[in-house]
């Protein structure tokens, strides 16, 4: 549970990121990256990410060496370039005492050019900009006008809210769970924390590339970040609409997708197969990739199971704006 204690003056200063911000999006999407979760809807994402970066990404991977990243590269700048800047300019004694956090357990010594950057060196500097640059390029701007899509309807959707109900709505409606009781404001998590932001305010930044639980960015003289999950739960295509039939298609499989289409009703494993023109064994094997990832429940009746689409799952097979489309199934054969 993570609990931010407000003041007055922090409710005067909640604010919502009116843009995104490059270097967070990207922090959060080279994590997604090395995380292990979420194989069905992001494994083959995370292959081709892994594949497609240069060389010159690597200093990223040796300043963070396990799972945790040094505090100065949260950074919320709504431009490249001021972000980049903005890394570069981190006070020496923060970008030592980071470097020494995420390094302390580990095995081997930092490598060189690390050590020269824990001395300020000037070219130590240029080689974390560009492999930040290079990072983006290759990660977020192929996908970078459709996050600033999803960045402005999130915007819009928290304005209104706050505009009709106040900002306490919009903070309970922020997260599942979220609750607001009197000063202080509380949010499921792994673990246990407690924040007084003191007056610096709360800034609220959507990440349209995680799927986790919020990430809390908390350093002296900043407002405190809270960076959660609002994207629609799948990775995000080049020039792509969020949820299209293909780009989903091709994340789950044809047959899984057009499982997830048919079950916006209730099938039996024996109807799904007959509908999918599959064996009752490949329908159970979809139906079970499809539950572990969250997309379906499947209850027991009698001798019968009995599988049904979920929220998640009726989310990803929606256009925005529009209902489901008509479900015409045919067998392609494909997992």
């Amino acid at each position: 549970m993570i609990q931010v204690h407000f003041t007055a003056a922090d409710f005067a200063q909640v604010r919502f990121a009116p843009r995104p911000a490059p270097l967070q999006e990207l922090n959060v999407a080279l994590m997604k990256m090395c995380s292990p979760d979420d194989t069905l809807l992001f494994g083959r994402w995370r292959r081709r990410l892994l594949q497609s970066l240069p060389p010159a990404v690597q200093p990223l991977s040796d300043l963070v060496p396990a799972e945790v990243a040094p505090h100065f590269l949260d950074v919320f700048s709504d431009s490249l370039k001021e972000g980049l800047d903005t890394v570069r300019a981190s006070p020496p004694e923060l970008v030592r005492a980071e470097i020494e956090r995420v390094y302390v357990r580990q095995p081997t010594p930092a490598p060189l050019w690390l050590r020269d950057l824990y001395r300020g060196d000037g070219g130590a500097w240029r080689l974390l900009r560009r492999a930040q640059h290079a990072a983006f390029d290759t990660a977020l701007r192929p996908v970078w006008p459709l996050v600033q899509d999803l960045h402005r309807a999130e915007f819009t959707r928290h304005a209104l809210t706050v505009a009709e109900h106040g900002i306490g709505a919009a903070l309970t409606e922020l997260l599942p769970g979220a609750r607001l009781h009197e000063n202080v404001w509380e949010f499921e998590a792994s673990y246990e924390r407690d924040i007084t932001p003191g007056g610096r305010g709360v800034l609220l930044l959507p990440t349209f590339h995680w799927t986790g639980p919020p990430l809390i960015a908390d350093l002296p003289g900043r407002p405190v970040a809270v960076t959660y999950p609002a994207g629609p739960g799948l990775p995000l295509s080049p020039g792509g609409a969020v949820g299209s039939d293909e780009a989903l298609a091709g994340v789950l499989g044809r047959t899984r997708f057009d499982t997830l289409l048919l079950l916006g009703e209730e099938h039996t494993t024996s109807a799904l197969a007959r509908r999918l023109n599959v064996s009752n064994a490949t329908a159970s094997a979809h139906t079970a990739a499809l539950r572990g990832a969250g997309l379906i429940t499947s209850t027991r009746a009698g001798r019968a199971v009995l599988h049904r689409r979920t929220a998640l799952g009726s989310l990803l097979v929606q256009c925005p704006g529009q209902g489901t489309r008509p479900v015409t199934v045919s067998d392609r054969g494909s997992p």
